[in-house]
């Protein structure tokens, strides 16, 4: 079950979604995002991909958490396992396909070959992705795409909180040292 907010000041539901991708393993960076969702009130997160490891899904643990694999990680039998003793549902391929608050949402990595086919055919409201390590704001017709950034490789480090009741998009950098 999902939580949706409800702000009692204009009697509208609100859903603030964190979206992360390309964490790398880097654990430091994923923590700093984390705390800053929690601050901001986000309920759902949804992850694009090349996650990195346990150590990401324990810091992920106990949220409500949407994600895909990436081309670098590498989901045997034992992570998905473990992913799942966590209470994630590991992706059996991409792209994810959520609905959050009336809001349909694709999440790929963006490496796949369908990728970019997707971007202008597929039926949805939001089109998510990571692998570039870039930020994008782009709209294709009632399609919103968007690529959060990365937490590894990438000046600055960044994620994105999306509220689905005013579709405004916020990007956010994190003070991560090395991580």
């Amino acid at each position: 079950m999902i939580a949706i907010a409800w702000d009692e000041r204009d009697g509208v539901t609100l859903m603030l979604i964190g979206i992360m991708s390309d964490s790398h393993g880097r654990v430091a960076a994923v923590r700093d995002a984390l705390e800053m969702f929690d601050r901001a009130g986000v309920e759902h997160i949804l992850h694009c991909g090349d996650v990195g490891g346990i150590e990401v899904f324990d810091e992920l643990a106990g949220r409500p958490l949407t994600f895909v694999w990436g081309n670098t990680d590498e989901p045997d039998a034992i992570l998905i396992r473990y992913v799942e003793t966590l209470g994630f549902r590991p992706p059996q391929s991409a792209p994810q396909v959520v609905s959050l608050d009336g809001a349909s949402f694709a999440i790929f990595h963006g490496h796949e070959s369908d990728f970019q086919e997707a971007c202008d055919s597929l039926p949805v409201d939001y089109l998510l992705h990571g692998h570039t390590h870039v930020r994008r704001d782009e709209r294709r017709g009632r399609r919103r795409i968007i690529n959060p950034g990365a937490l590894h490789r990438a000046t600055p480090k960044t994620v994105a909180m999306l509220d689905t009741s005013s579709d405004n998009l916020t990007f956010h950098p994190l003070s991560v040292a090395k991580a």
